[in-house]
């Protein structure tokens, strides 16, 4: 036959791609480009290319093997050179990309910072997108109906959830005279069961709550 099929085609770009990744990201190439150079010299040699298909087949395979090889020993996990770009919001205590939203609402509820901090450390380490069982979502984990009253129409946009956070908070806190465990039992629990047992419930995971973020803004 005198000229490659489309799909001969298709193979042999494969086999480039590989040839330039492996090339480009692994020092250690010297298989992967002989092997690659075994199929172009098997491409122009002879006076047929008859079993085209067959050759190219057999040397993606080898050259698919030693490239994983390689990645492996190289501690990489995936062959594809094009890495998907991922906005990744800080998930540790000192909330980095949410220091200004944080500093606003503080400011406007008259919070310390460090208080939101804790609590959003404690609601959801600081995961926009967290939600409980019981569906609280986002940074300050919101309940929907909650979120209503406080004007939040998205509760996983960091800003409208850390200032409706802090709205509640700020109202727990005046409800309660700057009582901040009180202020903290509240919001876990709700205002109707501290008033109803007149204080921090009797209930094991508000009592643990409290006691971790007052330590958290404590330290």
């Amino acid at each position: 036959m005198e000229s490659l099929k489309i799909q001969d085609f298709k193979t042999f770009m494969e086999l480039q791609a590989i040839q330039q990744f492996t090339n480009g990201n692994i020092t250690n190439t010297h298989s992967s480009r002989s092997i690659f150079q075994d199929m172009l010299s098997e491409l122009v040699s002879g006076d047929s290319l008859e079993g085209t298909s067959q050759t190219l087949g057999s040397l993606l395979t080898n050259v698919e093997t030693e490239a994983r090889n390689i990645l492996q020993s190289s501690n990489l996990t995936s062959i594809n050179p094009i890495a998907t770009a991922h906005t990744n919001h800080e998930t540790s205590e000192s909330g980095t990309n949410y220091d200004e939203i944080i500093s606003k609402a503080a400011t406007l509820y008259n919070l310390p910072e460090k208080l939101i901090k804790s609590v959003i450390k404690q609601e959801s380490n600081f995961d926009p997108n967290a939600t409980s069982y019981a569906g609280a979502t986002g940074l300050m984990q919101i309940m929907p109906a909650t979120a209503r009253s406080l004007g939040v129409d998205d509760l996983t946009d960091p800003e409208q959830n850390i200032m409706g956070g802090s709205k509640y908070l700020s109202q727990m806190m005046a409800r309660y005279d700057g009582d901040i465990q009180i202020a903290l039992a509240a919001y876990n629990a709700g205002p109707g069961n501290v008033d109803k047992y007149n204080g921090i419930p009797p209930f094991k995971e508000t009592q643990n709550y409290v006691q971790k973020v007052y330590g958290t803004f404590s330290s």
